[in-house]
């Protein structure tokens, strides 16, 4: 029997752990303080101890690498349960679910979030990449707000969707939350403020 079906499996795994390895030191850049420029691919190799070839190869390019980084962060808070708040028959209790679903994603990783949000305004890779990833939240939000209009008379569901928009925000958890605290310790004051929004 041919040992190549064990071999090729070996090599996929070293494939996933480098990739995984590269994901992770791309998170460390992103969260530690210092200039934006820090931040490059030969940076990341250096410090993943990979090639810069080897990013590439896994990645294709920053902006691949970037949307990995941003992958592993939703895989880490816990994106998937944004379904719930999807599937639930009562629009309200839809939006306090998807506030609480984007307060653990927030909290996921504080330090690399606030870098990428800052970097988004500074380098135009992170910018698109993260403009892509709000523009869903955004969508996500419309089908909240197009379910609530349905059950209430809403004059405005644009403005209430920038609205929500912006307390949905990372900023927003950021800016409530206290420096040491997890941004899921401030879930319960976005749902107050969503809700006074509603009425």
């Amino acid at each position: 029997m041919s040992p190549r079906p064990y071999q090729l499996g070996k090599r996929q795994d070293q494939i996933d752990e480098s990739r995984r390895r590269v994901i992770d030191t791309a998170r460390s850049l992103l969260a530690e303080a210092g200039s934006y420029r820090a931040f490059t691919v030969d940076a990341v190799a250096k410090k993943a101890d990979v090639s810069k070839a080897t990013i590439y190869y896994q990645f294709e390019s920053k902006t691949g690498l970037l949307e990995a980084v941003c992958d592993a962060l939703a895989e880490a808070g816990g994106m998937s349960e944004l379904s719930v708040a999807f599937t639930n028959p009562d629009p309200t209790a839809a939006l306090r679910l998807f506030v609480g679903t984007f307060g653990r994603f927030w909290d996921a990783d504080r330090a690399a979030m606030r870098r990428l949000r800052a970097l988004a305004a500074l380098d135009p890779d992170v910018g698109a990449v993260i403009s892509a990833r709000d523009d869903r939240r955004r969508i996500g939000l419309g089908v909240l707000v197009g379910r609530l209009v349905e059950d209430r008379d809403q004059s405005d569901p644009d403005g209430l969707v920038r609205a929500l928009y912006m307390l949905t925000s990372f900023e927003t958890f950021d800016c409530l939350a206290l420096p040491d605290a997890a941004l899921t310790s401030v879930v319960a004051d976005v749902v107050n403020l969503v809700e006074a929004v509603l009425r």
